[in-house]
């Protein structure tokens, strides 16, 4: 029969079906492929939500371990750096040597302050000539108190906790280097919402800073968070609950002034402000 013969209504009819079917069975195979695909995509995506849920997990775990703290008041805390006061200040003296006898005849500034604070910062560009220059004239006594509120903004790592240790660890075990390791931290503060520095780059700034080798080591180690995170801790907590420290919306932060245990409302952004407020303290 020739093919330019005229196709019967029946056959016409079993033609189509066979494309119809067999445009089912293609369609079908494609969206099987395509549920394959789906599925292999949401199992990959589960895959790292669970490797993500158990890297968490672990690190935080590790954070727990490496810095195992209790609710305790600073009081109870046994583990306190040698040259800190019982209210977990560290009275810089003459020579940024920490430490020391504090002169009750002249005022006493206090500095609350985190490392990864970038308005204690400021504070510092602004006012760290007139710091030294208290201590090193005696006009008035120095008090640093580093306190971890900022852990939440360096991405898991605690560099606030990590930082304020280091800090009482070299007050402990380096207090001569105490006032000019502080400064070196500020001048390489990290940026919130960053890892900060790690062990290593802070005992790196410790060294910069004439820290010796082997207590920066106890910084690169973990050993300096080790001793001193339930310090910091408890330090931090004392802070936060102290009435007299809290701004006008009834919150704790930093930097907090104090000029002799009154917290300092002075504009110490303006440079000479400070000054004035200590040389009127000593009139």
């Amino acid at each position: 029969m020739s093919s330019n013969t005229p196709q019967s209504k029946a056959q016409r009819r079993e033609a189509a079906r066979a494309q119809a079917l067999a445009l089912k069975k293609k369609q079908e195979a494609a969206d099987k492929r395509s549920r394959l695909i789906t599925l292999t995509i949401l199992g990959v995506v589960l895959a790292a939500l669970v490797g993500i849920v158990i890297w968490l997990f672990v690190r935080d775990h590790q954070a727990n371990v490496a810095n195992q703290v209790e609710d305790i008041p600073l009081s109870e805390v046994t583990n306190v750096p040698a040259t800190a006061r019982d209210d977990g200040g560290i009275l810089i003296s003459q020579g940024g040597v920490a430490g020391g006898t504090e002169n009750p005849d002249v005022p006493t500034v206090g500095v609350y302050f985190d490392y990864m604070c970038p308005i204690c910062g400021q504070f510092e560009q602004v006012n760290e000539d007139a710091l030294e220059g208290f201590v090193a004239d005696g006009t008035a006594n120095v008090v640093l108190y580093p306190v971890a509120i900022l852990d939440r903004v360096s991405q898991g790592t605690a560099f606030s906790t990590r930082a304020a240790a280091a800090m009482a660890w070299v007050a402990d075990r380096a207090p001569e280097q105490a006032l000019a390791f502080h400064r070196t931290m500020f001048q390489n503060e990290p940026t919130e919402n960053t890892a900060g520095h790690t062990d290593q780059e802070i005992a790196d700034l410790a060294t910069q800073a004439g820290v010796p080798d082997d207590v920066a080591a106890g910084i690169a180690s973990g050993e300096a968070r080790t001793t001193f995170g339930q310090w910091v801790f408890s330090a931090t907590n004392a802070a936060a609950g102290n009435s007299a420290l809290l701004n006008s919306e009834g919150k704790f932060g930093t930097p907090t002034i104090t000029l002799d245990g009154t917290r300092w409302e002075g504009n110490w952004p303006v440079a000479g402000t400070l000054d004035q407020a200590v040389a009127d303290a000593n009139k």
